[in-house]
């Protein structure tokens, strides 16, 4: 199973934020620290405000802000909130379509691996991704500056 680089965005927006707790983030801002896509990580910013993960503002003084505890919040969560299809195989997707349903015994196989992929990820949150926040901050050359 391979996650999309939206799962990667969010954690990435979601780390941005939490080490930035004190002020509002631009999807510029972040996408500046990592060097990735800025219209690509506004459709994920857009997905973790649905989701109500993040705050969003708009005006002079707008931007992101972390709407839930690090500690509070799983990768599990993130990954669901992010992914528009989990299914491993066909037969665990939304069309469900293969010749030997309800015959084979795969469904039924690729159905608790995905159980225990994300029983890992729930057993994991945002802080624990948070360890260093200095050296994230520093890393991403976070300045602290006032709401």
């Amino acid at each position: 199973m391979r996650l999309t680089t939206h799962s990667d965005y969010a954690l990435r927006v979601l780390m941005y934020l939490a080490v930035a707790p004190e002020k509002r983030a631009t999807v510029r801002e972040i996408a500046d620290a990592f060097h990735i896509s800025q219209n690509h990580l506004a459709k994920v910013a857009q997905r973790l405000v649905k989701a109500e993960m993040v705050q969003s503002a708009s005006g002079r003084y707008g931007g992101l802000r972390l709407n839930v505890e690090p500690r509070a919040l799983t990768l599990g969560a993130i990954v669901r909130a992010a992914e528009d299809d989990l299914a491993i195989v066909e037969c665990l997707g939304h069309t469900r379509f293969c010749r030997v349903a309800g015959v084979c015994g795969a469904r039924e196989i690729f159905s608790t691996a995905l159980d225990s992929f994300f029983a890992e990820l729930d057993s994991h949150t945002l802080a624990t991704v948070l360890r260093n926040r200095e050296g994230i901050r520093g890393a991403l050359s976070v300045v602290s500056r006032a709401a």
